[in-house]
């Protein structure tokens, strides 16, 4: 899939230690994302980077800083419910 893409200054391999995941995978960014706000503040992010670790992904939007987790929907679809200011700790946060 062509939308496919890591962030800037990592590896597959890099991701997988820091998470301790060693199946995580860069996903297509072409899904609906959704910030689950509160209370029912619902915001739709634009997805710049999605990676997957068994059911939950990381998203980072477009013209934003952040990484948010969420669950990885049946339908391509993810729910965040978390942010973290930097991959590293968002990737800890698994």
């Amino acid at each position: 899939m062509a939308d496919e893409q890591l962030p800037a200054g990592w590896t597959l391999e890099e991701i997988r230690n820091v998470s301790g995941d060693r199946e995580a995978t860069a996903l297509d960014n072409d899904r609906v994302v959704t910030w689950q706000g509160w209370p029912a503040e619902d915001e739709r992010l634009d997805a710049e980077i999605v990676l997957g670790f068994h059911g939950l992904c990381l998203v980072k939007p477009v013209n934003d800083d952040d990484w948010y987790m969420g669950s990885l929907n049946d339908d391509g679809s993810v729910d965040c419910w978390s942010a973290y200011g930097d991959l590293y700790q968002a990737l800890r946060g698994l």
